[in-house]
């Protein structure tokens, strides 16, 4: 097949396709994402914090989750969501969409406890003893005194998780759940040009992940630029 033959093949998907691949594909795919990082970072700052309980059984469970979800492959807790998740709780009628938003969240909000778990760690040590010095308990030197100052360390690493899950979206095209790789199933399907497809869907991922990286860099060099 000639160059010229694939980019005529390349516009003419565009031009029949674009719904499937930019506003399909593209808003399930930011859909996706937006839900896992911002339910994973709840979720995630609960097990940082949880992480620095003074009791030693609820440190141990949480230690041991994030450390089984950090160790096994992110399809695996997929195929976990989609097949047994809804077994476990059919009460809920769980969705595919909904099923694979959760194990999404719950791998995300592991890597993310790190995140701010070492963001917090980064803080002065020195600030807690003056807060504590100036009669502030732990919860309230915690809200007040620490967590404002590690954002700064964790929003930037938020920013890269964010980067990071459009991609690892595609993994949910496994289960035919709407994004960008499942767009590319889809019009392979119809039309069987799977190299064409797979460069449409290359490139909006990569201008998408290319743009919010940018983004992120210009964001982070005016917080330094502020400090």
């Amino acid at each position: 097949m000639s160059f010229t033959t694939i980019c005529e093949n390349i516009v003419m998907l565009l031009r029949e396709y674009w719904h499937v691949f930019l506003i399909e594909g593209v808003s399930y795919t930011l859909l996706l994402s937006v839900i896992t990082v911002f339910f994973g970072a709840i979720l995630g700052s609960l097990l940082a914090l949880g992480k620095r309980s003074r009791f030693r059984i609820v440190r141990g469970i949480i230690t041991a989750f994030v450390e089984v979800i950090r160790g096994t492959p992110i399809l695996l807790q997929l195929y976990f969501g989609y097949f047994i998740l809804p077994m476990m709780v059919p009460a809920l009628n769980l969705s595919a969409f909904t099923s694979i938003c959760i194990a999404l969240v719950i791998n995300s909000s592991a890597y993310v406890s790190e995140v701010i778990r070492s963001g917090i760690q980064a803080v002065d040590h020195g600030q807690t003893e003056a807060a504590r010095s100036l009669g502030l308990n732990a919860r309230q030197t915690m809200l007040r005194i620490v967590l404002p100052q590690a954002v700064k360390n964790i929003l930037p690493a938020l920013g890269n998780e964010f980067v990071m899950m459009i991609k690892e979206t595609s993994l949910a095209s496994t289960f035919f759940v709407g994004e960008l790789m499942t767009s590319y199933l889809k019009v392979k399907g119809a039309t069987w040009l799977n190299l064409e497809s797979l460069i449409i869907v290359g490139v909006i991922y990569f201008v998408i992940t290319f743009t919010l990286s940018k983004v992120i860099a210009v964001f982070e060099r005016r917080m330094r630029a502020g400090e």
